[in-house]
């Protein structure tokens, strides 16, 4: 049985991961995203209670508030680093199961570094873009304030850090042709890589 080739692309929020991700998704290429599979186990009932059961300052009767959730966890590291523990492997379970059905799939994982997911990976490509266009961009995106999405930023990797892992780099401060583009040079390299 022939092995798949798992692809990652990861990036700090507002660097453009759901956009290439969406541009692999028209060429017609498996393409799968954490966040997605985040909301579905949200839909489950016994996700959710594991985290009102974590999170019961986060619970009313017995259903999670999802927006104090979001609150709390990026505001408090430990909490954070709780909820990450309790989600981290159930999406990551479910992404590697649905990738593994493909010959060459493709990976939207937000936190890849940080979770120490990179070596469950043949390679990753890794977006990265101005900050203050990040900023910007997830403030109008998120309806979040510039605080907000800070705090969001200083939970992940910064991309000076990005720079200095092995890595496709992809510099994401031109138009979404220019994105297209640098995604068709990617493929054509990751084709002739077999």
């Amino acid at each position: 049985m022939m092995r798949s080739k798992k692809i990652a692309i990861t990036g700090g929020i507002g660097s453009g991961k759901s956009e290439f991700l969406a541009i692999l998704r028209k060429k017609g290429l498996p393409a799968f995203s954490c966040d997605e599979i985040s909301r579905a186990l949200m839909g489950e009932k016994d996700y959710r209670a594991g985290l009102c059961d974590l999170f019961p300052a986060c619970s009313e009767r017995g259903e999670l508030d999802k927006k104090r959730l979001a609150e709390l966890v990026f505001s408090d590291g430990d909490a954070l680093a709780k909820l990450n523990a309790y989600s981290h492997p159930k999406i990551m379970k479910a992404l590697l199961a649905e990738m593994e059905k493909f010959p060459l799939s493709f990976a939207e994982v937000p936190l890849l570094y940080e979770g120490g997911y990179a070596p469950l990976f043949d390679k990753v490509i890794a977006l990265v873009r101005t900050e203050s266009d990040r900023i910007a961009g997830v403030m109008v995106r998120d309806s979040l304030s510039e605080e907000a999405v800070r705090l969001r930023m200083a939970s992940q990797i910064d991309a000076k850090s990005l720079r200095g892992r092995d890595c496709i780099l992809v510099e994401n401060d031109g138009t979404l042709s220019d994105l297209e583009k640098r995604a068709d040079e990617i493929l054509t390299l990751l084709q002739s890589d077999g």
